[in-house]
């Protein structure tokens, strides 16, 4: 047997054993195909939901008084500081009172004197040395006197502009050296009290009818808590909670609304008037209800649907149909019977049809086997 043979017989079975298939890694699919998306779930379950509206409304202060003016004079010195918390008959302005001072002091002289002489009228009238008449002419100039005085005296008040309420003042209409008048009412100052502070939104006639018959037929009941929510412009919820204060008892024949009010704390002034916000309120109970988040609800050409993921793990799309709200999830009245597993998060991995590996929702991902 020659060299080359020799060497052909020991190098084969090197060769077969390379050229064969290799193991498979633990954990992979066969034939090298790669692992099923993960998505996330959730099973669907009848149980009792508060149904809610979310409507859209604008804050408003619960007190707003125009500081104007109610002496005529030139304002002298501004006595706060602008933006800033103000007590109820806290002097804001000083307008300039010498004159006012002066008819002060004139009506003080003037009561004491009148006074003075129905006093001494009516000593005498008990001597019979004067008459009835005189004796009452004389109280009658002692009131108007002592009139006169309160007048004098408002008019050395105002001319300190007391604060009408408490509450947060703005910006100054006016500045020192410009002339306040009376006649005019020359507007000042404003202030606006905050905490509590209301929220206007309104709630259409008809879906307020519609409630109101489902509520006396039976399939609905009336909601436990009169308490409300408030979401900001930025989606987030208010941390506190609020009340219905009234509704309109008439539908507005021009929009088709009925008004509301709530009120809510405002201890933080979080709130500010003019804020546009969504008042999320509780309108009826519902019984065994099925109810979804709404990031998994999608609209198709054929309307509303769920991803669903069937027990082989392949993804089936549901059409459904929904009623109300509860909170931030959509209530199903039609579609889907329980016990369905819905996909929440991963939408975009889970196509019509494919194979997906289903986690429930909120539960972390199982951390990945360190590589050899």
């Amino acid at each position: 047997m020659s060299l080359r043979q020799n060497i052909s017989i020991i190098l084969l079975p090197l060769l077969l054993n390379a050229c064969g298939d290799k193991p498979a890694a633990p954990g992979a699919p066969p034939g090298g195909m790669p692992p099923p998306p993960e998505v996330e779930v959730i099973t669907v379950t009848a149980g009792n939901a508060t149904l809610t509206r979310d409507l859209p409304g604008r804050v408003q202060a619960y007190r707003t008084a125009q500081v104007r003016a109610r002496v005529d004079g030139v304002v002298e010195q501004r006595l706060f500081r602008e933006g800033s918390e103000v007590k109820a008959d806290t002097p804001l302005f000083r307008i300039d009172a010498r004159s006012y001072l002066a008819a002060l002091a004139a009506a003080k002289a003037d009561t004491l004197a009148a006074q003075q002489a129905a006093e001494r009228a009516r000593r005498l009238l008990e001597k019979g040395m004067v008459s009835q008449q005189d004796h009452d002419l004389a109280v009658s100039r002692a009131r108007q006197a002592e009139a006169a005085l309160v007048r004098a005296e408002e008019d050395v008040r105002y001319a300190n502009v007391p604060a009408p309420i408490s509450g947060h003042i703005g910006r100054t209409a006016v500045t020192e050296g410009a002339l306040a008048s009376k006649s005019a009412a020359t507007l000042l100052a404003t202030i606006e009290q905050l905490d509590p502070i209301y929220v206007n939104f309104s709630q259409p006639g008809t879906d307020l009818l519609r409630l109101r018959r489902a509520i006396d037929g039976g399939s609905l009941q009336r909601a436990a808590s009169p308490e409300v929510e408030l979401l900001l412009e930025d989606g987030s919820a208010y941390s506190r909670r609020g009340k219905i204060f009234f509704s309109d008892m008439a539908v507005d024949p021009a929009t088709g609304m009925v008004g509301l009010r709530a009120e809510f704390p405002n201890p933080g002034r979080e709130l500010l008037p003019g804020m546009f916000v969504r008042v999320r309120f509780p309108q009826a109970q519902q019984h065994n209800a099925l109810r979804v988040p709404q990031r998994a609800v999608q609209i198709g050409p054929q309307g509303q649907f769920v991803l669903s993921v069937a027990a082989d793990g392949k993804v089936v799309p549901l059409p459904i149909l929904t009623g109300g709200m509860a909170d931030s999830d959509f209530i199903v009245s039609s579609g889907l019977q329980g016990g369905e597993q819905i996909v929440v998060n991963g939408l975009q991995k889970a196509r019509p049809g494919s194979v997906v590996k289903p986690l429930p929702a909120g539960q972390p991902a199982p951390a990945a086997a360190d590589k050899p």
